[in-house]
C-alpha cells in the first residue's frame, strides 16, 4: 500500500544540496519532507569532495551548520603545480586577502547536517527512491516505491541522473566531453598532506589532495574510459612518482591504495533549471568535473539561492525570486564551467606529437608564473580558486548579522572577482 504525505517543500537526495537546503526550510518554518535512495550510514561514510570554499564556509557559520567543519576542519590556503620539475608555490591565501579553503570530508559534513536535521524534526526517508515525479507545472508529486510526496515544490537534489533531466524541456543544455578521464585513488599515506599539489607532465596530469587525517585523494590523468581495474596500486605509485618527478620525494608517502574508480571528465550547464514547481539543484542542474573543486560549492550555492527564494514566496507570496532563479544559476554555472575549464587548460597538455610537449610544457610554466606571482592577474586568479567573494545567500562574507540580511537586487552587475 502506498503511504501519502503531504508537506510544503519535497527534496529529492540527501547529499549536502539537499540537506542545506532543507535546514534552512525548516529554520523559517517550511515544512519539508526529503527522500534519499540510499542508506543513511552510506552517506556519512562515502568519500566525495573535500575542499570547502571561503564563501561557503562563512555562510555556514552564519547559519550555524559549520560547528563540525570549525572544530574538525582545516584551513587550506597553498598549493603546489609542479611544472618541468619544478615546484611553483601558489599562495593563493595571500594573494586574495586572506581568503582560503577548509579541507573537510564531504560525508563528513553531510553527517553534521543530517544530525542537525534530526535535531530539527526534519523527516528524511532513507533506502527510498524515488521513481518518478508527476504534475510538476501544479501540484507536484514525488512517487517512489512504497510512498507518494504531495507538495507545493519540488527541489531535484538527485545528482547528475537526477529525475530533473527528464522534466526540463528537451535539449535544455549543453555540455563537453574532455578528451581524458582522471583516475581517482582514494590513499593512505605516511603523514597527513599539507597541501595539494598538481604535477604537469608530458605523460598526463598527476594530482595529491588533502583529506581527513592520514588519507588523501591521488589523480592521475588516463585515457577516456579507462578501466579502475587495470591499475593495480604498485602502478598507481610509480606513475605518480614519475609525474611528480623530483618533487615527489617531499610529498607524503602512499602507504595503501585504498580504493579506485576513473571520474570521466565533462561539463554541462543547462539552459534552464526550472520548470513549474519544480527547481534544479547541484549536479541536477549542472556537472563540473572535479578541477578547482567547485562542485560541492556550486550545490550549496544552488539550494541557498532556492531555499530564499521559496522562503520570500511563503512569507510574501512573492515569486520575483523565484521567477530569476534559473537565470541567476545558469549564470553562476557558466562562470564557475569558465574558471574549471580554464585551470584544466593549465594542467593538461593538448594531444600533441611528443617532440611538441616541451613546447607545451614551457608555456604551461610562463603562464603559471604570471598567475601566481602578486599582480591583478594573480589576485584575481586566487579570489577565483579559493571563492572569495559573494556567499550562497548573497551577502559577502562579512556583512553584518543573519537577522539583517537583505536579499540582493536581482539586476545587479556581476563582478567575476566579488561574486567568487
Amino acid at each position: 500500500m502506498t503511504r501519502r504525505v503531504t508537506t510544503q517543500v519535497g527534496i529529492v537526495g540527501a547529499g549536502p544540496a539537499g540537506l542545506v537546503a532543507a535546514l534552512l526550510l525548516l529554520a523559517a518554518g517550511v515544512e519539508v519532507v526529503l527522500v534519499e535512495k540510499e542508506a543513511r550510514a552510506v552517506l556519512e561514510q562515502r568519500p566525495r569532495a573535500g575542499l570547502v570554499e571561503h564563501r561557503v564556509v562563512e555562510f555556514l557559520r552564519r547559519e550555524g551548520l559549520a560547528d563540525g567543519l570549525l572544530a574538525r576542519g582545516f584551513p587550506h590556503g597553498w598549493c603546489e603545480m609542479v611544472m618541468e620539475g619544478e615546484a611553483l608555490r601558489f599562495d593563493y591565501a595571500a594573494l586574495s586577502g586572506g581568503h582560503q579553503h577548509w579541507v573537510y570530508p564531504q560525508q563528513h559534513l553531510v553527517a553534521d547536517l543530517l544530525t542537525r536535521l534530526d535535531a530539527l524534526g526534519g523527516a528524511c526517508h532513507f533506502d527510498e527512491t524515488a521513481r518518478a515525479l508527476e504534475d510538476i507545472d501544479r501540484r507536484p508529486r514525488i512517487r517512489c516505491r512504497d510512498r507518494e510526496v504531495v507538495c507545493d515544490y519540488v527541489l531535484c537534489c538527485d545528482g547528475p541522473d537526477s529525475l530533473a533531466a527528464a522534466a526540463l524541456p528537451s535539449g535544455s543544455g549543453t555540455g563537453f566531453r574532455y578528451p581524458y578521464d582522471w583516475l581517482t585513488a582514494l590513499v593512505h599515506v605516511d603523514r597527513p598532506v599539507e597541501a595539494v599539489a598538481y604535477g604537469v607532465h608530458a605523460e598526463g596530469f598527476a594530482g595529491l589532495m588533502p583529506r581527513a587525517g592520514r588519507q588523501a585523494r591521488l589523480y592521475l590523468q588516463v585515457t577516456p574510459g579507462d578501466d579502475p581495474a587495470r591499475w593495480p596500486a604498485a602502478d598507481v605509485r610509480r606513475e605518480f612518482a614519475a609525474r611528480m618527478g623530483a618533487t615527489a620525494d617531499a610529498l607524503p608517502t602512499i602507504d595503501e591504495v585504498i580504493a579506485t574508480d576513473v571520474v570521466r571528465m565533462r561539463g554541462r550547464v543547462s539552459t534552464t533549471v526550472r520548470r513549474g514547481r519544480l527547481l534544479a539543484v547541484g549536479d541536477a542542474a549542472h556537472v563540473l568535473t572535479p578541477s578547482g573543486a567547485k562542485g560541492l560549492n556550486l550545490a550549496v550555492a544552488d539550494a541557498a539561492d532556492a531555499a530564499r527564494s521559496l522562503v520570500r514566496w511563503y512569507r510574501d507570496r512573492e515569486d520575483d525570486d523565484l521567477a530569476g532563479y534559473s537565470g541567476r544559476r545558469v549564470r553562476e554555472a557558466w562562470q564557475v564551467q569558465e574558471f574549471s575549464d580554464r585551470l584544466l587548460n593549465l594542467l593538461h597538455l593538448p594531444p600533441a606529437a611528443d617532440h611538441e610537449a616541451a613546447f607545451q610544457l614551457r608555456l604551461r610554466r610562463e603562464r603559471a608564473v604570471r598567475l601566481l606571482e602578486p599582480g591583478p592577474l594573480g589576485a584575481a586568479f586566487a579570489h577565483w580558486y579559493a571563492g572569495s567573494g559573494r556567499g550562497p545567500d548573497g551577502r559577502g562574507p562579512v556583512d553584518g548579522p543573519r537577522e539583517a540580511r537583505t536579499p540582493p537586487a536581482r539586476d545587479a552587475p556581476d563582478d567575476p572577482v566579488r561574486s567568487r
